[in-house]
């Protein structure tokens, strides 16, 4: 709790963002962080998404992910959001807070921005989530 504020470049991560903060590499007694859930025990599995959309030309809204465990709890994650076109793949690492092994089911959500008379639709034509191995 005495971390923050973070300095103006950002608090530099452990791990996959570590290359961010060359220059804080080189110090001998560097603080850094760690994503964690909310909630115990804490942890996290970090996905990488692809997310290729079909549908109209270009829409503007957001792209979310639903994840669902086999107990009934549900974690939201944003993926994309702004000017959606279906030539784009969205990429994106996400630290998604249910375990792999409890995963039930993935639900795919987007939503308008702005609101039009034209019944416009987006969807995916693939949706690719990839894990490491677990340790």
């Amino acid at each position: 709790g005495l971390c923050f504020p973070c300095p103006q470049e950002g608090c530099p991560m452990m791990g996959h963002y570590a290359d961010r903060f060359p220059e804080k590499l080189k110090r001998v007694n560097q603080k850094y962080f760690l994503n964690t859930a909310a909630d115990p025990p804490f942890a996290t599995w970090r996905r990488k998404v692809f997310i290729k959309l079909s549908g109209v030309k270009k829409m503007r809204g957001d792209i979310n992910l639903i994840f669902h465990d086999t107990e009934g709890n549900t974690k939201e994650y944003e993926v994309a959001s702004g000017d959606l076109s279906q030539d784009e793949v969205y990429t994106k690492y996400l630290d998604v807070e249910i375990n792999p092994k409890n995963t039930k089911k993935i639900e795919f959500l987007w939503n308008k921005a702005v609101f039009t008379l034209l019944w416009a639709r987006l969807g995916a034509e693939t949706v690719n989530i990839i894990h490491g191995e677990d340790g």
